[in-house]
């Protein structure tokens, strides 16, 4: 039998993509213009253009296969991927380019506009990670589109008041969408989430294709890093060195992932969640702390102490505490974690994280913020200097945590509306409620 409310679909997710679309149409029509200047154009086609494929990859084709481990909501994992993103990019189009449009009369857009909002997007489908499963494809499409508005306001105020670097403001977006998610999720929470749901397991079919997105992600994540390094530093060595970082922190950051996935289960063997997921925490902290390193082996540890906060964060948020505690080196390690995390642990208690998106995006995106403020006070031979970057640095990550926390409040007690019609709690992680399946037409 189908789900509940399975066609309700069809007088809400087709209207809301036609207005949107024929909107976003109806803007490009008449305020967006592509860049005019035949040298800028072949000057930033040749310097963005094989960026731009590599986080068009990673957005699609990496957070689509990751999104297909579940194994009955394999189908929408990938496609509602694909739909949000889709919309999501024109969406990040318009709002970058509100201030041009302000400015100039119209929103010029080029390769480094689009991969900006590609990166946009990809904050918005973290965001999605932590309600995978239990949202139809309408409340997905709201989700995207209010997290990337509050993402783009985010970044507008820290350079406007605060002064940060664009570079350092798109390099939130891990804790952005991790934070906005994991509020989210936490105004959703249902009665009975601290148990897992019967249908969110996975099979060996669903989890290779979510290794294959761990694969697109690992591969691609240097290109991700360091495209937009030139917006702010024209030296073409701080690109290279961006990506010299990022390929050596994914690389211990895999080594290491392997290594503590193995001590901390009871069974002594790998999880595939670790593997999946842990692998690329060291993609996210040195993304946010990309500014401030310059010495391999400080990218490589930075891999290091990723790869454990996020392998020990998600053992500890994914598994009953008491298994976990049964290996006592293990017990060592969380004990301190516990004391350094407890706030963020007590409140990722409190909601159900479908991709883990806390210990993915949220801790190592804090852990990178960390390094980026020592490794800049070490760096700096003014006291005073030192102290006003500290507080500018840490105004940064509260309003950040302040603006993402607080729309991702409001976007959940938004979706709590039966209007949007909220999938029942036993249908969840299902196609059925979404996709046509023939072969199950008979038994219906």
């Amino acid at each position: 039998m189908a789900p509940q409310y399975a066609q309700s679909l069809r007088f809400r997710l087709p209207p809301l993509l036609f207005f949107l679309q024929t909107g976003f149409i109806v803007v490009f029509r008449f305020y967006v213009d592509i860049e005019q200047n035949v040298q800028t154009k072949q000057h930033a086609f040749n310097n963005y253009y094989s960026e731009f494929q590599d986080v068009h990859v990673m957005v699609i084709l990496g957070f689509g296969f990751l999104a297909t481990f579940l194994v009955r909501y394999s189908f929408s994992g990938a496609g509602f991927t694909l739909l949000v993103a889709a919309m999501a990019v024109q969406w990040a189009v318009i709002l970058n380019g509100v201030e041009s449009m302000y400015h100039r009369g119209k929103i010029r857009i080029n390769m480094r506009s689009l991969v900006v909002a590609e990166m946009c997007t990809a904050s918005s489908l973290i965001a999605i990670g932590a309600v995978l499963g239990k949202t139809n494809p309408v409340h997905l499409l709201l989700i995207a589109l209010l997290e990337i508005s509050g993402f783009v306001l985010n970044g507008w105020l820290l350079q406007t008041f605060l002064k940060v670097q664009f570079l350092n403001t798109i390099m939130l977006l891990h804790i952005f969408g991790a934070f906005f998610g994991l509020m989210l999720s936490w105004v959703l929470y249902r009665q009975g989430s601290e148990q897992q749901h019967e249908k969110e397991k996975i099979d060996r079919k669903t989890g290779l294709f979510s290794v294959m997105g761990t694969l697109f992600l690992w591969m691609f994540w240097p290109s991700f890093n360091s495209v937009l390094v030139e917006v702010d530093h024209l030296d073409r060595g701080r690109s290279l060195r961006a990506v010299y970082s990022t390929y050596l922190a994914l690389a211990v950051s895999a080594v290491t992932a392997a290594g503590f996935s193995v001590l901390t289960s009871p069974q002594g063997k790998l999880n595939l969640f670790h593997i999946q997921r842990c692998t690329l925490a060291g993609g996210v902290a040195i993304g946010v702390a990309m500014s401030a390193v310059h010495l391999p082996w400080v990218a490589m540890a930075i891999g290091f102490a990723a790869a454990l906060i996020s392998t020990l964060g998600s053992r500890y948020i994914k598994v009953h505490i008491n298994k976990f505690l049964n290996c006592p080196w293990a017990f060592t390690i969380s004990y301190y974690c516990f004391f350094i995390f407890q706030p963020l642990m007590l409140f990722a208690f409190e909601c159900h994280d479908t991709c883990g998106v806390l210990s993915v995006h949220g801790l190592p995106g804090i852990l990178g913020w960390m390094v980026q403020l020592l490794l800049q006070i070490a760096d700096s031979d003014d006291l005073t200097m030192a102290v006003r970057f500290a507080v500018f640095h840490i105004c940064t990550l509260l309003i950040t945590l302040s603006l993402s926390m607080s729309l991702g409040l409001i976007t959940g007690f938004l979706l709590k509306c039966n209007f949007w019609r909220p999938t029942q709690n036993k249908k969840c992680f299902d196609d059925q409620a979404f996709w046509e399946f023939p072969h199950l037409a008979g038994k219906r």
